[in-house]
């Protein structure tokens, strides 16, 4: 009777650890009650399991229901589903199998009294103890929440192998101990051989975890360097269509001379589709001038022309030759970004205003840049001091702030950003050393 509360103690304690575990790490696909439904059924099966009394079947079995649990319930492919899977069966069986050695080293003659009440309880909490303080340090390390079918790697199958033999290893350091006497050495060879296999998966899943990371930050970074390539090419399209267009302002007194000659020979067709060809080009299209930089011109006039449509007030003074060191793909990652950050900020704020502005303090190589705009709460995080966001994927965010600073490290600059809590405004300060020419 001791034992069969023990057990039911163990896989309720299992249960929760695994419920913590799976909620806090990945992203459910049902409702907690449908969960909590499954879960039951799976541990009330695993309880039965001990009746047969079979060391490897309770070990397969606990795999199995953990696998099934993750892959029908969480966002996850299977094979992600049986790494979490197997690395929590190994963690449960180093668990065990530590306290196991420990116990036997100490006072070998407690497991020969494990039927009696006092053993059995004591071996069961020190054990689950031990195993829910190793899933709790593993929670608070890793990555909350994430998607992991969104970075998965193939990588992960071969890692699935370590964690599977080590509870191979641990099922059978086990039947050695049941079925042997073993000198006070070896049971301390094997409860350091149960700490290294444990070092070893949280290892592997601390590599894992980190790698997964990793990837995600470089596809996303990719991702962003292709947009701001394919931003710089949208750019240098509307610098030459205004080149264009000032070559074509710069020939409208020779287009005049031929519409006289051809009104001199009574032509009215050829004047009128004349006229009509001139009208309908492209290079005769508004395109506003707010700086003499033909791609930061672009540029600004791109976002003007966006904030203007959601009343959002742009204010530019960009004096000339401050931004002319500066490369195309450069100005489109630095302004682009910052732009992009301003704008999120004043969006549906009333009575918004983005204003930028660009100098070169004398006698000096250093331009500064200088963006003021409307923000409604302070972005900066009251513990940490680094800035938040209200982007709904937050793994997603940091992106543009850190391509703005690679662009200012290129040219040895520096950047100070601030919220005025009395004006309600967002201040970021960019200092760019501009080369020396010879």
């Amino acid at each position: 009777m001791v034992l069969v509360i023990c057990n039911l103690f163990c896989y309720l304690v299992e249960a929760v650890i695994l419920w913590q575990y799976t909620s806090n790490l990945f992203i459910a696909k049902h409702q907690p009650q449908k969960r909590m439904y499954l879960l039951c059924i799976l541990y009330i099966l695993l309880f039965v399991a001990v009746l047969f009394d079979s060391k490897w079947l309770n070990a397969v079995l606990y795999l199995l229901a953990n696998f099934i649990f993750l892959v029908t319930q969480f966002d996850l492919k299977w094979h992600l589903a049986l790494f979490h899977s197997a690395i929590l069966s190994a963690v449960m069986g180093m668990c065990e199998l530590m306290v196991y050695s420990i116990i036997q080293y100490f006072t070998p003659h407690f497991l020969a009294n494990i039927e009696f009440a006092y053993n059995a309880i004591l071996f069961a909490i020190f054990s689950k103890i031990t195993f829910f303080t190793i899933i709790y340090i593993i929670i608070q390390i890793s990555d909350k929440k994430q998607n992991y079918n969104k970075k998965y790697d193939k990588s992960t199958l071969l890692l699935i192998f370590i964690p599977l033999t080590s509870v191979f290893i641990m099922v059978t350091f086990v039947r050695i101990i049941d079925d042997y006497t073993l000198s006070s050495f070896l049971n301390w060879m094997i409860t350091l051989s149960a700490f290294l296999l444990l070092a070893i998966n949280l290892l592997v899943f601390g590599i894992n975890q980190y790698n997964q990371k990793k990837n995600l930050e470089f596809t996303e970074m990719q991702l962003l360097l292709q947009k701001e390539s394919d931003a710089a090419k949208y750019y240098e399209m509307l610098r030459l269509a205004y080149e264009n267009q000032r070559i074509l302002i710069h020939d409208i007194k020779k287009h005049l001379h031929s519409i006289n000659m051809l009104n001199e020979q009574k032509d009215h067709d050829k004047i009128a589709a004349y006229i009509q060809q001139l009208i309908q080009s492209s290079d005769l299209k508004a395109t506003a001038r707010l700086c003499d930089n033909a791609m930061l011109n672009s540029i600004l006039s791109r976002y003007g022309k966006q904030c203007r449509e959601n009343n959002i007030a742009f204010h530019v003074d960009i004096r000339s030759g401050t931004t002319d060191f500066i490369s195309d793909n450069d100005l489109t990652s630095l302004f682009c970004n910052l732009l992009d950050n301003a704008f999120e900020a004043c969006h549906q704020l009333s009575e918004a205003y983005i204003e930028i502005t660009t100098t070169k303090k004398k006698k000096t190589p250093f331009v500064i840049i200088t963006m003021i705009n409307s923000c409604r709460n302070n972005p900066f995080s009251k513990q940490t001091g680094k800035l938040l966001t209200m982007k709904p994927h937050k793994n997603m965010h940091g992106f543009g702030i850190k391509s703005i600073q690679k662009t200012i490290r290129k040219y040895h600059g520096d950047m100070q950003m601030y919220y005025n809590e009395d004006t309600g405004t967002f201040h970021t300060i960019i200092t760019l050393k501009q080369p020396q020419t010879s």
